[in-house]
């Protein structure tokens, strides 16, 4: 009997996870399977270029797992049953189940609305593929003069914005934000920033609080109300709830609590990486939700299961971040360089060269998509569970 190893998510935690286990475990121990509602990798980091009609490369998942052995199954998990280890799920056959031994969640995220009112039925959101291009369709449409709100000022809300008025200087872009704009920043970087919003012509509502959103305007906490014919709201993201239906622990997040090896604290044969997991990372803080934490969490994950069913010993990875990257249109950026433990530092980045650092960045994390172990030598171990570490 192959073990099967069945992994939730083709995101880039999902796929690098799948991809590095194929070149560590060998085919004839271990079924790896991967589930996926489609049939291309989406590069989500890049999806407000999506949104505003630039072309975006299509990377079909059957090419990045050419040669893997690793099996693609399109559909939408709809259920998890930890006790009998079944994943339910809707294809276009209709439902089925598939069987585990170890399970690899990597569900990941979508936008939220954080219930307020109006957002559900007049904002748009470029949280995954489908969404950006209805927001790309809606800019079509709109003509010169027509206002626009980006709604969050975080990363995605400003690349975003930031990305529509250089795209299309003919419409008038406005951005809020609960705090001020890009108060995380160091000071340097905060004044690039503002210099780069007022040369696209960017309002700026610094501690703003949408309270409600309708076709054509937003209305904020001290009850002002902003124009708004198109509404892109970037306030958060919410984890996918599938792990909420089941006896996993949990985060008051909703994601899958998990220790240093991306192992299910409360479900051994579970593991959760990307979104979908809460991991400690450098002094004690939660990872962030970025892909560059998912990547270095598929590689984790990937590797303790290889290890464990091979009885070798457990490697632990040193997670650690060194930058923040942002977009600023095609043509700007800011690169804010960071403590391990993501604090900024006083040195950044920024101009055509963090445009082009970033650009590079995004390259890079799909190309490690593809090549999970960056190319280096592997080899491919047989399972067995008698090794000094088998199961630890």
């Amino acid at each position: 009997m192959k073990h099967r190893i069945v992994v939730l998510g083709a995101g880039y935690a999902g796929t690098a996870a799948a991809g590095r286990l194929a070149r560590r475990l060998h085919p004839d121990s271990v079924e790896i399977t991967v589930v996926n509602a489609e049939a291309e990798f989406v590069e989500r980091v890049r999806l407000h270029q999506l949104a505003t009609g630039q072309r975006l490369a299509h990377r079909r998942l059957r090419d990045i797992y050419a040669g893997t052995d690793v099996r693609l199954l399109l559909g939408r998990v709809t259920a998890v049953d930890l006790d009998h280890k079944i994943v339910t799920l809707v294809d276009q056959q209709g439902a089925d189940e598939i069987s585990y031994d170890t399970l690899v969640y990597a569900l990941g995220s979508t936008g939220t609305d954080h219930g307020v009112p109006g957002v559900a039925a007049h904002a748009y959101n470029i949280a995954g593929r489908e969404s950006a291009l209805r927001l790309r369709d809606r800019l079509v449409r709109l003509g010169a003069g027509g206002n626009i709100l980006v709604v969050g000022g975080g990363l995605t809300g400003l690349e975003a914005a930031t990305e529509i008025a250089e795209a299309r200087p003919d419409l008038a872009v406005a951005i809020a934000a609960r705090g001020g704009l890009g108060d995380w920043l160091d000071v340097g970087a905060r004044r690039h920033l503002r210099r780069v919003c007022d040369r696209l012509g960017i309002t700026v509502h610094e501690h703003t609080n949408i309270a409600g959103v309708d076709a054509a305007s937003a209305v904020t906490g001290d009850a002002r109300t902003i124009p708004a014919q198109v509404t892109v709201w970037t306030a958060g993201f919410a984890v996918h709830p599938i792990a909420a239906a089941t006896p996993l622990e949990l985060a008051e997040t909703g994601q899958i609590r998990v220790d240093a090896t991306m192992r299910a604290v409360s479900y051994p044969e579970v593991y959760a990486i990307g979104d979908a997991a809460f991991a400690e990372g450098p002094g004690g803080k939660p990872l962030r939700m970025s892909c560059a934490t998912g990547i270095p969490m598929g590689w984790q994950a990937a590797d303790a299961i290889a290890a464990r069913l091979t009885g070798r010993e457990v490697p632990k990875l040193a997670f650690r971040y060194f930058n923040q990257c942002v977009s600023l249109g095609r043509r700007d950026g800011l690169i804010q360089f960071v403590t391990a433990d993501d604090r900024a530092k006083s040195s950044f980045l920024a101009g055509r060269m963090a445009a082009r650092y970033k650009e590079m960045v995004c390259k890079g994390a799909a190309w490690s998509v593809r090549h999970p172990t960056l190319l280096l030598p592997t080899r491919r171990y047989r399972t067995s569970l008698s090794g000094p570490y088998a199961l630890r």
